[in-house]
């Protein structure tokens, strides 16, 4: 019997060892207090290193239903990370950069320095590969002064991508104004006359004041696609058009892109996803309608498409439905995950574990 050559054995064994998990890692606490948010952050904080941006929704005007920093200033603190963000598209308080500043302060993230990347300009990343929309991506200049980032986001629903987390956290929070408006453009709602009673709550809520009523139209120079008016309508009027081109799909490849650009830069990036408030509208709303689950609990990892996937399935679970966020916000966010997969950002197979009762439960997808 002829033997295999010793090195030969120990390239396969080395082969084999090096081979990527099939599944990733996402840890789960259903405490959503300071001290479940430092048992979660603890799973994941060895990733940290150098200087530490910690990217936040600071919360709109009036918005309620933003993660509360007192329950995740510990872990803040203890990597001694910086709040970060960019200024908005629409108008705002978090349109320029002093306004954006107080309106944090006044939402109680007072323990760290903040951050508006983009208040001395912008930066160009080019040519990202696999992405199909664009070739040039527009991001806060100060996003390359930071060695890792802390990512935590609030799992809700969005009325153009169906739900936002650790994905729509990073791209429309790192892009600037300019990388905001190419991921919304063209993405103008339509209204269905017969269902229209003029009642203008799209009107007032419009931030760009874009909108007119009796009869409806939209003003597409100043319209940004931001779907407000489609959330806050009270008859189900308006709604993204069906085309050849799918808006909704589109816009959920766009915001997947522009997070691989970021990706594609800085790959020391670790996420906390926070399923609480869990209502039908982003924090971007003054109005952002009533939580639609009970509150779940905090999940991290350090893979964006996993952590993203587990935060659905949790969601789906509560609620009893396979894709709760199509039939709560009327639109699906399951692409965002499989086309996040398509582009090599992660692993749609995951183990789940519970860090409060150690049990671990492996999740693969369909």
């Amino acid at each position: 019997m002829k033997k295999t050559p010793l090195i030969l054995l120990t390239l396969v064994l080395l082969a084999a060892c090096s081979t990527p998990k099939d599944e990733s890692e996402v840890y789960f606490t259903d405490q959503i207090t300071p001290e479940g948010f430092m048992k979660i952050y603890k799973t994941i904080s060895d990733e940290l290193e150098g200087k530490v941006g910690v990217k936040v929704h600071f919360g709109e005007e009036g918005n309620t239903y933003f993660v509360k920093p007192e329950l995740f200033k510990n872990i803040v603190l203890d990597c001694q990370g910086t709040f970060i963000e960019t200024n908005v598209l629409y108008k705002s308080p978090r349109q320029q950069t002093e306004s954006h500043i107080a309106l944090a302060k006044d939402h109680g993230f007072t323990y760290a320095p903040i951050d508006i990347l983009d208040a001395p300009g912008e930066i160009l990343i080019e040519n990202i590969p696999g992405c199909q929309h664009y070739k040039k991506f527009y991001f806060g200049k100060n996003l390359d002064n930071y060695n890792s980032f802390l990512i935590i986001s609030h799992f809700k629903g969005h009325g153009s991508s169906g739900f936002g987390g650790a994905i729509k956290n990073i791209s429309m929070g790192f892009a600037t104004p300019k990388g905001k408006l190419a991921m919304h453009r063209n993405n103008f709602p339509v209204c269905d006359h017969n269902r229209c009673t003029n009642c203008d709550s799209c009107a007032v809520e419009c931030p760009a004041n874009a909108i007119t009523t009796n009869p409806f139209s939209i003003d597409v120079e100043k319209c940004t696609g931001c779907g407000k008016c489609i959330d806050v309508c009270p008859n189900d009027a308006l709604r993204y058009p069906k085309d050849k081109e799918d808006v909704q799909t589109v816009f959920c490849e766009r915001l997947v892109e522009y997070a691989k650009a970021i990706l594609n830069r800085h790959e020391k990036m670790v996420y906390i996803n926070v399923l609480v408030d869990i209502s039908t509208s982003c924090d971007c709303s003054r109005n952002p309608g009533k939580p639609f689950v009970p509150n779940i609990g905090i999940l991290a990892s350090t893979d964006i498409v996993a952590i993203e996937k587990a935060s659905h399935d949790l969601v789906a679970k509560n609620h009893g439905c396979k894709d709760p966020f199509l039939e709560a916000v009327k639109t699906s966010g399951l692409h965002q995950i499989d086309y996040a997969h398509e582009l090599g950002m992660g692993n749609k197979n995951y183990r789940l574990i519970n860090i409060d009762n150690k049990e671990t439960t492996v999740v693969r997808a369909e």
